[in-house]
């Protein structure tokens, strides 16, 4: 099944300890408590649920919910 925007939201919000509709998709996430261990069990989340193959890198280069969009191929 692949990612959507509801999902990634809903799964930051579990790591993050936040209402997922207070997730903003253009601010770094980081100024929101993500943080590179909170990102390497979404990356091996996305991994194990959803088949993804993106490479925790490329996500903590650019720590923000619509620059992950295309990389993780997931649907609005």
């Amino acid at each position: 099944m692949a990612l959507t925007l509801r999902q990634i939201r809903e799964d930051l919000a579990d790591v993050l300890d936040e209402d997922a509709e207070e997730i903003p998709v253009d601010e770094n996430l980081v100024d929101h408590g993500l943080d590179s261990v909170r990102l390497m069990s979404l990356v091996e989340r996305w991994r194990r649920e959803h088949g993804t193959e993106v490479a925790f890198v490329d996500l903590a280069e650019r720590p923000a919910i619509e620059a992950w969009l295309p990389l993780l191929g997931a649907e609005g």
